[in-house]
């Protein structure tokens, strides 16, 4: 793991002479070793004194350096107007190490230092390279929102050291420890970073005001990070689960289904993807809140399908802002004579979000379907009803944006750059690829 870390940290240097196609090219070079670093084992494997990784974090590590190339080559209008770019790219290599290192802690109090550490780069991205003045605002209520859940966690670490001596997710595996403060304390920041319902206000702010790569970050993987750490603490948190969980599987799916609704009134397009986020991640809080095994691999399965779908429709929505200087719904009608070889792409990545076959998504969404209805029939009629609504507000979206009557302000034709159409289709390939290796999950 080591290598791929000092890996990262020698790139940093590269930021500040501005080679940013190198670095593109050494990332994705990067995360196709490591695609072939895994051994086949469901163990945690190539451990060292505090890193190590088992099949989740291994996941979550390879869709992080996965995202973050991508990221670069989503903002090379920032490189092309030389805004600032040595700076981004520098912050992009910096959240790309404290990701890794987050993923691979086999420790949870340094889980919680990079936990928090990836709180930063990503700041520093929405204040500096966000479009309008209300990015200050939204970074605000960003940093607040997840400060406030994580001393509690914070506390209650290190009072669970006091008792039990060892803070290793591979020696904590056996202590059930039941207590009701405890319990809330130790998830409370992970239900905001996923985010639960009630305590998502920050993500649309902080997405619609992020730059696309801010946008892609925080919907490809830094929402990923609540359910890697609810994933990690229900080790040592199973009697508190099985009597408590009930109320957080409860606000996440009714919260789904509000939310659902609240789509269908939105008219600025990155508003209503960051509110689809929200309802994904609610199924995934469903299904690791079950504790099943269709569950947690369920929503593993749908965290890596929704960062690359998410991410992709981000990157479409960023494509239409450069063209057309607008993200209301009401202005950017009638796309599919504006751009209409993009359009494909609008219909792709729109199916997907709505778990049409043969996606990822899907099969995350029939595992989590199995697992919460297994764990109470009732479910299954918010269950359709969400899957309903998602239909409709995602056939909004694509039919808003594609169809109608052009506005006045855009001029009759314009093409996709290459780089844009390589972007999305490194977005939807693996969307299809991974469903076919999806047998390893069953094993």
């Amino acid at each position: 793991m080591l290598k791929f870390l000092i890996f990262t940290l020698f790139l940093m240097p590269f930021s500040y002479y501005g080679f940013w196609w190198l670095v593109l090219i050494s990332l994705m070079m990067m995360n196709f070793i490591f695609y072939f670093f895994f051994n086949g084992s469901y163990y945690f494997f190539s451990m060292s004194y505090f890193m190590g990784v088992d099949v989740i974090s291994y996941m979550l590590i390879l869709l992080s350096i996965w995202i973050c190339s991508l990221m670069l080559l989503a903002s090379s209008s920032i490189y092309h107007y030389e805004y600032y770019y040595k700076m981004f790219i520098f912050f992009i290599l910096l959240l790309l190490f404290v990701l890794f290192l987050c993923f691979s802690s086999n420790n949870l109090i340094m889980f919680y230092l990079f936990f928090e550490s990836s709180l930063i780069p990503t700041i520093f991205l929405i204040f500096g390279w966000g479009y309008q003045p209300e990015r200050l605002q939204a970074g605000i209520y960003f940093l607040f929102y997840t400060l406030f859940s994580s001393l509690p966690m914070l506390i209650s670490i290190l009072y669970f050291y006091n008792i039990y001596g060892s803070l290793s997710f591979s020696l904590t595996f056996n202590y059930n420890y039941f207590y009701f403060l405890f319990y809330v304390c130790m998830i409370f920041a992970f239900l905001v970073k996923i985010p639960m319902f009630f305590v998502h206000l920050w993500l649309p702010k902080a997405h619609v005001e992020a730059p696309v790569s801010g946008s892609m970050i925080l919907a490809g993987v830094l929402l990923k990070l609540g359910g890697y750490g609810l994933f990690r603490v229900f080790s040592f948190l199973l009697l508190s689960g099985v009597s408590y969980n009930f109320v957080w599987i409860s606000i996440g799916l009714m919260g789904g289904l509000i939310i659902s609704l609240i789509c269908l009134r939105q008219s600025d397009l990155k508003s209503l993807i960051a509110y689809s986020s929200v309802i994904h991640m609610s199924l995934v809080l469903g299904g690791l809140m079950t504790m099943n095994y269709w569950g947690f691999y369920g929503s593993i399965i749908m965290m890596v399908a929704h960062g690359l779908c998410s991410s992709g429709l981000f990157c479409l929505a960023n494509i239409v802002y450069e063209r057309l200087g607008s993200r209301s719904l009401l202005i950017i009608s009638g796309l599919i004579n504006f751009m209409p070889s993009m359009s494909l792409w609008w219909f792709l990545l729109s199916s997907y979000n709505m778990a049409a076959p043969p996606s990822l998504n899907l099969m995350g969404e029939i595992m989590l379907f199995n697992s919460i209805i297994s764990w109470n029939s009732f479910n299954t009629y918010i269950f359709m009803i969400m899957s309903f609504f998602s239909a409709t507000y995602t056939l909004y979206m694509y039919s808003y944006t594609q169809h109608g009557n052009l506005s006045s302000i855009s001029y009759s034709f314009v093409n996709g750059y290459l780089y844009e159409y390589l972007l999305l289709f490194l977005h939807w390939i693996p969307l299809n690829l991974i469903i076919f290796t999806s047998s390893y999950m069953f094993i």
